[in-house]
């Protein structure tokens, strides 16, 4: 099970804080050290080259002379081994010359560690009358047979207590700088993700009756404000996709109910009394009539719902379009002669990669359309033409063209109210006001899109605007 947020940036802020504490920590320790080592050394050898100036003035020659310990003891020995710190002058073979009371008369350094050194040594050894290990400076005096070694150490207890205390206080103060950089960071989370808690309960409230309601936005123009303005979009969004919904199955409804009514009509109408054949024909034929156009309404009702939820499969393939136009005016020629309309087919030569059975259905709905809203002695032109990678299909008529109330919301699906022959009242499209809501939606599915606009000269022009290849 996933911790919660501000759960899980508490426990990442708190390890982010005990790494850096750590490694801050060991740094400071370190560092520390180093300088106390630097500092002792610097210390040991400004004490070595004290002792060894002291027997340079007494004469290199004379050993063991009173006069020469002399010189030597009272400041640094004897003060020296108080505190824990001695001094030595060792001869060849590391014979004593000048012992310190610290570490009493044997050699703090053995005879193996003075061979072949030629500038100043530090060494860390074990000396007797020193608590713990002691720090050593070696430094060498004269040459040849006269040479000697100046051995001056001091106990490095100081230094490892320094140390110590230091490491129990990053020890005690760690943990309780941890938790409190766990309590401000659950605080600081807490701060943070209150505006997202608020939206959520928001959220969980609005219902779909609320129309109108939103997410509470935060004044700071940070991330959680961005976030809340793009959920309240997405809620206007839902909204309006619910609103269309509901329209559309009202709209629906009502186109359903007049052939269903016309329907029963007829057959109850048939059965009231008996009837002569020719009537019961004449019944018969139609409640087939309204049949088939129940058909047709479920079969346009079955693609648009496809199309809308991107369901809609696509066989596209190299389609001669100045053809499919003319079989797709061919089929609607019967009609056109009926109502006195011209349709005209332009010949291009275009061909596109596109689903043929689709883009004739869509043909056929512009026409089916243009036909609907055209007046009798009208003209009807559908063109295709090829512009820069884009197939462009034109359906034009010679009717009053879209009213400018209706033309915004012409491919909407049931769009109701004044088409393209103003005062009409039928929907703007196809039968059930579904035809130009499919051509826009086969439009989209092939990667296009589809417009109207009312023509300079008169009536109407619907264009779907195609990528010739795929």
């Amino acid at each position: 099970m996933r911790l919660p947020i501000r759960l899980r940036l508490t426990l990442v802020f708190t390890l982010s804080m005990a790494v850096l504490l750590t490694v801050t920590g060991s740094f400071v320790y370190l560092r520390l050290g180093a300088e106390l080592q630097r500092s002792t050394d610097a210390a040991l050898l400004a004490q070595a080259e004290a002792v060894a100036g002291a027997l340079g003035q007494q004469g290199s020659g004379q050993q063991g002379t009173g006069q020469q310990q002399n010189a030597f003891s009272p400041p640094n020995a004897a003060r020296g081994g108080d505190l824990g710190t001695f001094a030595q002058v060792l001869g060849p073979g590391g014979r004593m010359l000048e012992p310190s009371p610290g570490p009493g008369a044997r050699p703090a350094v053995p005879p193996s560690a003075l061979r072949g050194s030629r500038r100043p040594a530090y060494l860390d050894l074990a000396v007797r009358g020193i608590e713990g290990t002691a720090r050593i400076v070696v430094l060498p005096q004269g040459a040849g047979k006269g040479r000697v070694w100046v051995v001056v150490g001091t106990s490095a207890g100081n230094r490892q207590e320094a140390l110590s205390a230091l490491l129990v206080l990053m020890l005690i103060g760690g943990p309780v700088t941890l938790a409190l950089a766990a309590a401000a960071g659950w605080a600081v989370a807490g701060a943070a993700l209150r505006p997202v808690e608020r939206m959520r309960q928001e959220a969980e409230a609005i219902s779909v009756s609320d129309k109108g309601r939103r997410l509470p936005i935060p004044a700071s123009r940070d991330e959680i404000a961005r976030l809340g303005s793009t959920l309240n979009a997405m809620i206007g969004r839902l909204e309006a996709a619910f609103d269309r919904e509901r329209r559309f199955v009202a709209d629906a409804s009502h186109e359903l109910r007049t052939p269903l009514a016309i329907l029963k009509a007829e057959l109850d109408l048939a059965r009231s009394r008996s009837r002569t054949k020719p009537e019961l024909l004449a019944a018969v034929s139609s409640a087939s009539e309204e049949t088939d156009r129940l058909i047709e309404l479920a079969e346009t009702l079955l693609v648009y719902s496809r199309v809308e939820g991107d369901r809609m499969p696509l066989r596209r393939e190299v389609t001669d379009l100045d053809q499919l136009l003319r079989d797709a005016c061919s089929a609607l020629a019967a009609r056109a002669a009926r109502e006195g309309v011209a349709v005209q087919v332009d010949p291009n030569m275009v061909t596109a990669v596109v689903d043929p059975l689709r883009i004739r259905q869509a043909v056929e709905n512009l026409v089916t359309n243009a036909l609907a809203h055209t007046p009798r002695g009208g003209q009807i032109r559908v063109s295709a033409t090829l512009a820069a990678d884009m197939v462009r299909l034109a359906v034009a008529d010679t009717g009053p063209g879209f009213d400018p109330r209706v033309l915004p919301r012409a491919f909407e699906p049931f769009a109701t109210g004044p088409g393209p022959s103003a005062g009409t009242g039928h929907p703007a499209g196809q039968g059930a006001g579904l035809g130009l809501a499919i051509v826009r939606a086969i439009a989209q599915a092939h990667g296009g899109q589809a417009s109207a606009e009312n023509s300079p000269g008169g009536g109407a022009c619907v264009t779907v605007c195609l990528p010739a290849t795929d």
